[in-house]
């Protein structure tokens, strides 16, 4: 009897997962179609440049100075190394402060992104959503943020489908290269996908700018 209850317990189980619709995408595969992403990318990298050289010539000008003091610092009476040891106090909290502004939490760098790439991130979530919404699915993980599960159908991927919803052209990466035209079904040509992520549904697809494999 136990035996019985058992396997209708499990077979009960069995119906209900398979009865759930599922899909995923690849945000990785997704950004590598979108220009926006690309550009906003390359400035927010050309931002991180330029204010990681700022901060370098702000401590190299300190190393100057700290050197200059040790030099002349025999020379110098008790009143003046106080002096000289105080302004290189005030020029190293000016550097600590500029780095905190610039790439601490919250700080220009993470200000930067938010704005150029959360307007990308909400459209793509927005189009994630209408696709799931039109196709019935419960959830859809995101491979490119989470590798939890060790296979799936590549059926199931349903990345091409939000692309054209945004208005894009599955194939036409921001690179300028072209993958295999799709078959009209839901399994992309050569898609050679095994390996999706478990993003739950209500989160927003990642922000790496990775070309996927065709």
């Amino acid at each position: 009897m136990k035996n019985i209850f058992l396997s209708v317990f499990i077979g009960l189980i069995t119906l209900t997962v398979s009865a759930q619709k599922f899909g995923y995408v690849d945000s990785k595969y997704i950004l590598s179609h979108v220009q926006a992403y690309a550009d906003a990318q390359a400035e927010i990298d050309q931002m991180s440049t330029d204010w990681q050289k700022e901060i370098e010539q702000k401590y190299e000008s300190i190393d100057k100075m700290e050197k200059a003091y040790q030099a002349e610092k025999i020379l110098l009476t008790a009143e003046m190394k106080k002096k000289r040891e105080e302004e290189l106090e005030e020029k190293r909290k000016e550097a600590r402060e500029l780095q905190k502004k610039r790439f601490g939490v919250e700080g220009d760098l993470f200000k930067k992104r938010e704005e150029l790439i959360k307007p990308i991130q909400d459209e793509i979530y927005t189009a994630i959503q209408e696709v799931a919404s039109q196709g019935g699915l419960m959830v859809i993980f995101d491979k490119a943020t989470n590798s939890n599960i060790l296979y799936s159908n590549p059926k199931h991927d349903v990345s091409d489908k939000v692309l054209k919803k945004m208005g894009l052209k599955p194939g036409e990466t921001n690179d300028g290269g072209e993958g295999e035209e799709e078959d009209g079904s839901e399994e992309k040509s050569g898609s050679g996908k095994d390996t999706p992520g478990t993003k739950p549904t209500g989160n927003k697809p990642g922000t790496t700018n990775t070309k996927r494999n065709p």
